[in-house]
């Protein structure tokens, strides 16, 4: 062959190449771009979706609170003077509201104006009164300034959410009572405080007091129990399966069926739970012990997987090493193995907590979705968790649940995100590199 035609084969060599390659190259910026795209997509979707709740819920941590002058009537609280702690948890406190605004507007006779002027104050105002009462009796007979919370639609409309410009029987507030709102305003009677009740409070029917102290317990209290439970035995049902199990097909099928719960919806665990745990051995009805019971069957595989994934993690040379030196196969496991793969495992444990926190389904099948005011005091009391009290409060039909629903949703994401950082942190903290 000539030297002219060996060059034109190689030029055509090096074209069908330079070809491929800028094929290839093209393809390689294609996907990278796609990749962007995702990615800016799902930051745009994640930003719209935070955006949202965090536009709804930022106005339930403030809450109205109306300043009245209360006379604390003997008459009405103690007539007999004795002090009773029971003559004065059972006063009627609602009369000496009434009779407060009444002196603040006169001249309100009718007998409709007047139940009008009272729905501006919270059903809840008179509890505040009792509270005060039954701390301090010496309040019985003085007149003193007390902040109480307003109705939840004259919260709505110091909050904006009550339009004044449509029609009178299209919204919850007639005309005369948001004139009443207005002087009370100008007196300066009217002010929006953080609302604290919202974070001390347990569950109500009324929105302007409900809060998720209840149900904030009754997840700790279900975690407490879920993370006793499942990282103890996930740990060494993972050990006993990495390091000690003979390789038969009845540990295949162990490990076949781990896998297989970790996909199981988290619904089924509920009705495990609801036919073991309530109908079989009789265990109490929405209580935290049996809900943290639930969820520690849930979490189980996730923190199995997890476990073995980092005890494959440790280099073979750290047994090998180990067993060089004597050390038995126990010792090998739990004083080199173990330690150094306790990051991963706590970082699977930590993962599965989060994800057990914000499960409700299985929770409505042992009864938590029930109305429950009272804060649990512990494991065996009635109590509810955060996602099911989310629930709850979405499918109420006040306005002033809605943004009780936001702001829930605001704190249960806190918690998750703290949970998932404390994850990434023990993990950078305490993670070797091979």
């Amino acid at each position: 062959m000539s030297k002219e035609s060996t060059q034109t084969v190689t030029m055509k060599a090096m074209d069908v190449v330079n070809a491929g390659l800028s094929k290839r190259y093209r393809a390689e910026r294609r996907f990278r771009a796609y990749g962007m795209v995702s990615v800016f997509l799902g930051m745009l979707f994640l930003a719209v979706l935070l955006v949202d709740i965090v536009g709804k819920g930022h106005t339930a941590f403030l809450q109205t609170q109306m300043t009245l002058e209360i006379y604390f009537d003997p008459t009405v609280i103690d007539p007999q003077g004795t002090a009773d702690p029971e003559v004065l948890r059972g006063a009627n406190y609602a009369t000496l509201i009434r009779t407060s605004l009444r002196g603040e507007f006169p001249e309100v006779s009718g007998r409709r104006d007047r139940r009008a002027l009272n729905q501006l104050v919270s059903n809840a105002a008179p509890f505040k009164l009792q509270n005060m009462v039954m701390s301090d009796p010496s309040l019985v007979g003085q007149t003193l300034s007390v902040e109480i919370p307003a109705s939840d639609d004259a919260d709505m409309l110091m909050k904006g959410h009550i339009e004044r410009e449509v029609p009178e029987d299209s919204r919850r507030l007639s005309d005369q009572q948001i004139a009443w709102m207005d002087l009370l305003i100008e007196r300066g009677q009217v002010e929006k405080r953080f609302n604290t009740a919202f974070f001390t409070n347990g569950d109500s029917r009324d929105p302007e007091v409900a809060g998720i102290l209840g149900a904030a317990k009754g997840s700790f209290y279900m975690l407490m129990v879920t993370l006793g439970l499942s990282f103890p035995i996930g740990v060494a049902a993972a050990v006993y399966l990495e390091e000690f199990a003979p390789q038969n097909r009845f540990t295949d099928l162990i490990e076949i069926n781990i896998n297989n719960l970790a996909a199981v919806p988290s619904i089924v665990f509920g009705l495990l739970g609801l036919a073991v745990f309530l109908n079989f051995f009789g265990m109490p009805r929405s209580a935290p012990l049996v809900g943290g019971l639930v969820l520690a069957l849930m979490t189980l595989p996730t923190i199995i997987i997890s476990s073995r994934a980092a005890l494959k993690s440790v280099p073979p040379s750290i047994r090998e090493a180990a067993l060089g030196m004597g050390a038995s196969k126990m010792q090998t496991t739990f004083h080199h193995v173990v330690p150094l793969a306790m990051p991963g495992m706590l970082t699977g444990t930590i993962i599965g907590m989060a994800q057990a926190l914000g499960e409700s389904a299985p929770l409505l099948m042992i009864g938590m979705i029930a109305f429950i005011v009272d804060v649990p005091q512990g494991f065996l009391d009635p109590s509810t968790a955060l996602p099911v009290q989310i629930f709850l409060w979405a499918d109420s039909p006040e306005r002033a649940f809605l943004e009780r629903t936001s702001a829930g949703i605001m704190v249960l994401l806190a918690f998750l995100i703290l949970m998932n950082l404390v994850a990434i942190l023990l993990r950078r903290r305490f993670e070797r590199r091979w």
